[in-house]
């Protein structure tokens, strides 16, 4: 096929209401509308507990596995009623047409039933350990994801910050499960990485939205933004953060040099995820960490090294 032909062939036209009637469903497909893939990003809760040298405890893993138990139990709810909510664009959009809901596979009034249960059991699971503070962070992070949804998506740069602090929240709860303090650095680079990821995964979608047929319509907020802006954003927030992590691990911490070693391949995931995003790639951050292989090398060295800094001193 020739550079000319491939220019020309654009994705088959969305099936017809009649036809996608007609699909039958499956549990499958109800599981791949709940996204387990993103579910990644609610390995956020480890953090806290691990920094604090806690995961080695059965309490500590406890509680950090029912906090992620109910994260995802709550983002799977919000990602069926998102796509409830958004399914006549997405069957416009190139790639989210082919989602579950928007393809026909799992009728609107099921994902709309099954998210609505899964809200619901969230927060009861966040309560098992029977303290009041878990759940109530759930419901906050559940009040902010609905606040996005209907509200905050449509708001140029505060709907960045809405996304960033539900990755904060994740992070923060982790800490509440395990009852341990939250620093100052820790919510500071949590908050930086957040939003360096989230402005990516815009600028992405802004250069997709300019490549493809159908421009901008299938997000109207993306015409709010420029990639020369989001890239700028991105540049501030990845520029502080490394900064921050720096004058952390500098400071004198019981196991040894370790901290002080991890600064390079923190600062190398960093400057990897700029790179692709650069590139075009970054519209799902989480496909990052499961596909680059020196995105995984970076990320297992960092983990190594603060491991046996915090529990081999």
């Amino acid at each position: 096929m020739t550079g000319e032909e491939r220019t020309v062939l654009r994705p088959p036209a969305d099936p017809p209401a009649a036809v996608r009637a007609h699909r039958r469903f499956s549990p499958v497909a109800l599981l791949r509308a709940c996204r387990p893939r993103q579910w990644l990003k609610n390995a956020l809760v480890f953090a806290a507990p691990a920094a604090a040298g806690l995961l080695g405890t059965a309490a500590g893993l406890r509680g950090a596995l029912v906090a992620f138990a109910a994260f995802c139990l709550a983002a799977a709810g919000t990602y069926l009623l998102n796509d409830v909510a958004d399914v006549e664009a997405d069957r416009r959009h190139p790639r989210k047409r082919f989602r579950p809901v928007a393809a026909g596979l799992v009728p609107v009034a099921l994902a709309r039933t099954a998210g609505i249960l899964l809200v619901l059991l969230a927060p009861a699971v966040a309560a098992l350990p029977g303290d009041w503070r878990l759940p109530a962070v759930v419901a906050g992070y559940l009040a902010l994801t609905f606040s996005y949804t209907f509200w905050l998506k449509h708001q140029p740069v505060v709907d960045l910050v809405a996304v960033a602090g539900c990755h904060v929240i994740r992070a923060y709860a982790g800490a509440i499960a395990v009852d341990v303090p939250v620093t100052s650095w820790f919510l500071v680079v949590v908050s930086l990485g957040s939003l360096q990821l989230v402005a990516g995964k815009r600028e992405a979608e802004v250069r997709a939205a300019a490549q493809n047929a159908t421009g901008n319509a299938t997000r109207a907020i993306l015409a709010a933004y420029t990639p020369a802006y989001l890239a700028q954003v991105r540049t501030m927030a990845s520029g502080a953060m490394i900064v921050t992590y720096c004058l952390w691990a500098l400071n004198d911490h019981p196991g040894g040099p370790f901290h002080a070693m991890s600064i390079v391949p923190f600062i190398l995931i960093v400057l990897r995820h700029n790179l692709l995003v650069d590139r075009g790639i970054g519209e799902e951050p989480e496909e990052l960490a499961l596909r680059d292989r020196p995105v995984q090398l970076f990320i297992a060295a960092l983990v190594a090294l603060l491991t046996i800094g915090i529990y081999l001193p």
